[in-house]
């Protein structure tokens, strides 16, 4: 606990007094994100670092394996279609991008079983690109973990898409979806064409 308490010192000393009005700004106008990312929960990958985004300016959703659930309106828990929808129908966002990353533990647990230890939930959760799974290991096993993690990129911009909110402001053209993939260890950012590959971002 000292590490964060140490690091929201440094926040207040340093940052803070360099962002002290736009916090300000925000308190008194309230956020209004033009972007909502989808990313994965893993430590490595900060959306806010990967764009040089200041407070304010990204709605971020954060998961394992940066899934999108299809649209399941029922009386179950659902943080990301919650979000998904506090964020476009409310904040009126104009983009959606899912950020997948390279090393994503989520997108290895579907293709080679979770960890014992993490039975209750993961297992449930990334079932949600079950349908991914006999494909992508029929790929290379070189190339299994990034085909993984593209298709569980591609599942959730489809899902998203059965968000009857989602899939009328699209076609409005109010809002646009985007993928995207994180190299961890390259700090390389690849974007999805419409062609469904994955380039790198110019």
């Amino acid at each position: 606990m000292q590490r964060l308490i140490d690091g929201y010192r440094r926040f207040r000393e340093e940052t803070w007094p360099q962002q002290k009005a736009r916090f300000e700004e925000l308190a008194e106008r309230g956020q209004s994100p033009k972007t909502l990312v989808i990313a994965c929960s893993d430590s490595r990958v900060d959306p806010q670092m990967i764009f040089s985004a200041a407070p304010g300016e990204l709605f971020v959703v954060r998961n394992v394996a940066n899934l999108v659930p299809p649209y399941m309106p029922d009386a179950a828990f659902h943080g990301t279609s919650a979000a998904l929808e506090f964020a476009v129908r409310v904040l009126k966002v104009e983009r959606v991008l899912v950020l997948g990353h390279a090393l994503c533990g989520g997108v290895a647990a579907l293709l080679h079983g979770a960890p014992p230890e993490a039975q209750d939930f993961v297992v449930g959760w990334i079932s949600i690109a079950a349908e991914a799974r006999e494909r992508v290991l029929r790929c290379d096993p070189a190339e299994q973990q990034t085909e993984g993690e593209h298709e569980a990129v591609r599942i959730s911009l489809r899902n998203l898409m059965t968000f009857p909110w989602v899939a009328e402001a699209v076609g409005a053209g109010r809002l646009s979806l985007h993928g995207g993939h994180f190299g961890v260890a390259t700090g390389r950012l690849m974007l999805l064409g419409e062609d469904g590959e994955f380039r790198l971002a110019s």
